[in-house]
């Protein structure tokens, strides 16, 4: 007697990247969001970000949260804070490898903010697609100038 082979469910292509980026958003040192970034081209992945502090300096995991500190709501004041956005740094990090990511996808935990957008468009990303909020209607209103195609992920939750 032959046993029935269990059948494996491989996962759409948009939750398998997503999936990675919420693995990716772990190594966050930001003690108020955790965001993963990945940028993706023909079904391959360049390269990874999360938000957290540059290459040598102590993270707000040491620190402590200037922001918080201050009282700056979410999607202000960008600059007053140690942490590079997981966009910027899956951006640098292809930079610093000399990997193109012109024409790429991005693959994001939440909607990016106005300097992530800028970014995203100056290096030739030609899709976003983002699972949370945030609060930055510039954000997409310049992508959607840009042409850059922008899908809110709404598969299975984290």
């Amino acid at each position: 007697m032959s046993e029935t082979p269990v059948r494996h469910v491989r996962p759409p292509w948009d939750e398998y990247f997503m999936d990675i980026v919420d693995l990716v958003s772990k190594r966050s040192t930001c003690l108020r969001r955790q965001v993963g970034a990945l940028i993706v081209k023909d079904k391959r992945i360049l390269t990874t970000g999360y938000n957290g502090s540059p290459v040598g300096t102590k993270h707000c995991l040491e620190v402590g949260c200037e922001r918080e500190r201050l009282g700056i709501p979410s999607g202000q004041r960008h600059e007053i804070c140690r942490a590079t956005h997981a966009e910027q740094n899956a951006i640098a990090q292809a930079a610093y490898s000399g990997t193109s990511v012109k024409d790429g996808t991005l693959y994001v935990t939440n909607q990016p903010c106005v300097l992530c957008a800028k970014l995203a468009i100056n290096a030739g990303i030609i899709k976003i697609i983002f699972r949370g909020n945030y609060p930055d209607e510039l954000a997409m209103d310049l992508l959607k100038e840009a042409g850059v195609r922008v899908v809110r992920y709404d598969g299975h939750a984290k």
